[in-house]
C-alpha cells in the first residue's frame, strides 16, 4: 500500500516526537514557572497604586479575558503558517508582557503586561496541537499527560520561586520569568522543528471569522462528535476554579489552616496530578477504554470535591484531594487526546483552541458561582456544588459519541 504523502514516516515522526515533546514539556514547564512566579508578589505589586483587592481580582480577570479571546485565534493562525512560528512568537511576547510587568511604574501597565501574557499565552493550544501532530493516535494520552505533568511541577515550584525571590525585590519574580522565557524563545528557534509540513496546512486568508472566538467556540460545539467533551471540559474547569480562588479561605474556617499549610496542600495536589499525568494515565490508557477512563476520573473528581464539602478533619481532606486529583491527573489527558481525534491535523490548532477558550471561559465564569455560593450558602457550597457540575461533566461525557473523523481538507478537493 502506498503511504499518505502527507503522513510523517514513523521513524521522522518519532524523530519529531521526540524533540517536540522535550520542547512543550520545557516550554509548558517555563510558562507555569513563570505564571507561578508572579502569584506571591501581584498583590504587593498592585498594592503600590491601589489598596482595593478588587483591583487584584481585576488584573486576573484581564489575563483570562485576554486568553479567552486570543487563544482560539492562535490556534487557527497555526493551522495556516505551522506550529512552530506562532510557539516561538507567542513564548517571546509572555516574556515581554512579564518584563514590562516588572518594570511597570503605573497600573495601566500592569493591566497592560497582563493583557498581552493572556494574548500570547494563549499557546497551549498550539502546544497541543503540535503534540498531536507528533504523536501517533495510541501515544495521545500519554504525550498529553506529560503536558499535564508540566502543569503539575509548574504549579509546586513557581510560587515557592516566586516567594523567594521576592526577598530580593518585589520585580526579581518578574523579571525571572521573563527571563526564563526569552530562554525558552532561543531554545524553540534553534531546536524545535516544524509539526505541521505546508502541504497539510489550511489554505486561504486568515478572516475576522477566523479570529472571532466566539464563533469557532460555538462552531466546536456544533459538531455532535465534539460537543459532549467540549461540554465536559468547561463544566470539570467550571468545578475547578473554587480550589483556584477560596479554597485558601475555606480551609481557614474549616480547620484554621494558614498559607504555610495550604502551600503544602497545593504542592501534594500538584505532585499526584503530575505524576497521575506524567507517568500512569498513559499507561492506562494503552489498556482501558479511552472514554471510559475519563468518566472514571471526572467521577473521581466528582467524589472527592463532595469528600472536600463533607470533610470534619484534616486526614479526611487529604483523603478529598487525592481523589481530585487522581481524577484530574485522569481526566485531563484522555479529554485531550479524544478531543485532538475528533478533528483532521489541519484543525488541530483550530479545535484545541476553542477548546481552551472555553477552559478559559469557566475561569471568568467560575470563581463568580464560587464566590457567591460561599457568601450565600456557606464556605462548603462551592464544592459540593462543584462535585454537582462534575456529575454533569460525566453526563455530558457519557453521551459524547465518536464522530467519522473529519478529511483533510486538500484531499477532499
Amino acid at each position: 500500500m502506498q503511504q499518505d504523502r502527507s503522513t510523517p514516516s514513523r521513524t521522522a515522526q518519532a524523530t519529531i516526537s521526540r524533540k517536540a515533546i522535550t520542547f512543550i514539556f520545557i516550554t509548558v514547564l517555563l510558562d507555569l514557572l513563570g505564571a507561578g512566579i508572579l502569584v506571591p508578589v501581584i498583590p504587593f505589586l498592585v498594592g503600590q497604586f491601589n489598596q482595593d483587592a478588587l483591583m487584584v481580582g481585576l488584573l486576573a480577570l484581564s489575563f483570562y479575558a485576554a486568553q479567552f479571546l486570543a487563544t482560539p485565534a492562535l490556534g487557527s493562525l497555526s493551522d495556516r503558517f505551522g506550529r512552530r512560528p506562532v510557539l516561538i512568537i507567542s513564548v517571546l511576547g509572555t516574556g515581554i508582557s512579564h518584563f514590562l510587568f516588572g518594570f511597570a511604574n503605573s497600573l495601566w501597565l500592569l493591566f497592560a503586561a497582563r493583557l498581552l501574557d493572556g494574548i500570547t499565552g494563549g499557546n497551549i493550544s498550539v502546544a497541543q496541537a503540535y503534540i498531536a501532530d507528533a504523536s501517533a493516535p495510541q501515544d495521545r494520552t500519554k504525550n498529553f499527560g506529560l503536558i499535564g505533568a508540566a502543569f503539575g511541577v509548574g504549579f509546586i515550584m513557581g510560587p515557592a520561586l516566586g516567594g523567594w525571590l521576592s526577598q530580593i525585590s518585589l520585580q526579581a519574580p518578574a523579571f525571572v520569568a521573563g527571563g526564563l522565557s526569552l530562554i525558552t524563545t532561543a531554545f524553540g528557534f534553534f531546536v524545535l522543528p516544524e509539526s505541521l509540513p505546508p502541504a497539510r496546512r489550511v489554505k486561504g486568508t486568515i478572516t475576522l471569522k477566523d479570529l472571532n472566538p466566539l464563533g469557532q467556540v460555538g462552531g466546536a460545539l456544533q459538531r455532535l462528535g465534539l460537543r459532549g467533551l467540549l461540554l465536559a471540559n468547561f463544566a470539570q474547569n467550571f468545578a475547578f476554579s473554587a480550589l483556584q480562588t477560596n479554597f485558601v479561605l475555606f480551609t481557614f474556617i474549616r480547620f484554621g489552616l494558614g498559607p504555610a499549610q495550604n502551600g503544602s496542600i497545593f504542592a501534594y495536589v500538584g505532585f499526584v496530578s503530575g505524576l497521575m499525568q506524567g507517568l500512569i494515565t498513559g499507561q492506562l490508557a494503552r489498556r482501558f477504554y479511552e472514554r471510559k477512563l475519563m468518566a472514571i476520573g471526572l467521577a473521581m473528581m466528582a467524589f472527592g470535591y463532595a469528600g472536600l464539602a463533607l470533610a470534619p478533619e484534616i486526614p479526611m481532606l487529604y483523603l478529598a484531594l487525592t481523589f481530585t486529583a487522581v481524577g484530574s491527573g485522569i481526566t485531563n489527558p484522555t479529554l485531550t487526546s479524544l478531543i485532538s481525534k475528533q478533528v483532521s491535523s489541519q484543525e488541530q490548532g483550530t479545535v484545541l483552541g476553542a477548546t481552551q477558550a472555553l477552559a478559559s471561559l469557566a475561569l471568568i465564569v467560575g470563581p463568580v458561582w464560587a464566590g457567591i455560593t460561599f457568601d450565600k450558602l456557606g464556605p462548603s457550597a462551592p464544592y459540593w456544588t462543584g462535585a454537582v457540575w462534575l456529575a454533569i461533566a460525566v453526563l455530558f461525557a457519557g453521551g459524547a459519541r465518536a464522530a467519522r473523523r473529519v478529511p483533510n481538507l486538500n484531499e477532499a478537493r
